[in-house]
């Protein structure tokens, strides 16, 4: 391609320009953002639709998850307008939804574990976890496990572990922790339905 000498200066020019931009402190965060945003849309409207329901809570509000027709993953999870219960709106739990999903490269895939006065995390297996925290809760209610009340009687409970319930979870799978959590003499159940 033959360049003349007035694409040579425009060219020049605009280089020029860019630069000094630049070196001027102009910030591009917001474009490039606004960019990625917009083919985030293109790559929705060409995605298969299908409707659910969020799994958090007994609302059942109604949730469009978009999934990519190429790779099969979902890429994005919003409120669904024509449901008549939440009409399109969701809760910070339903919001967050897509950080659940196996597209979410955040997402954590493995337990990380911190030693006490440690800087750094180290990688675990579920059977070494498991085990850890039985032998911690073991070791916890075994050494609180029989207290004095404000009376001086002899009572059967632990009140350095509380237990905290997801409302990931059915009512039975709820009851079921708990029965679990009073046969250990856990004192502070509560559950995030409440809250």
């Amino acid at each position: 391609m033959k360049i003349t000498r007035r694409r040579f200066l425009s060219m020049s020019g605009a280089i020029g320009s860019g630069i000094a931009l630049s070196s001027l402190g102009l910030d591009l965060t917001a474009l490039k953002a606004h960019a990625a945003e917009l083919s985030k849309m293109d790559r929705i409207r060409t995605a298969r639709q299908t409707t659910t329901i969020c799994c958090y809570c007994s609302v059942g509000c109604g949730m469009i998850c978009s999934t990519d027709k190429l790779t099969g993953k979902i890429i994005n999870i919003e409120g669904d307008p024509d449901h008549p219960i939440n009409e399109g709106s969701l809760c910070a739990k339903g919001a967050g939804i897509f950080g659940l999903t196996e597209t979410n490269q955040h997402r954590l895939r493995k337990v990380l574990y911190r030693a006490p006065k440690s800087d750094k995390w180290e990688e675990k297996d579920w059977s070494w976890t498991l085990q850890r925290i039985a032998r911690l809760v073991k070791d916890t209610r075994d050494a609180d496990f029989q207290i004095n009340n404000d009376k001086g009687q002899l009572v059967n409970r632990v009140e350095s572990i509380g237990h905290y319930g997801s409302s990931n979870i059915g009512n039975e799978e709820c009851w079921t922790l708990s029965v679990a959590c009073r046969a250990m003499g856990l004192v502070y159940i509560d559950h995030q339905a409440r809250v």
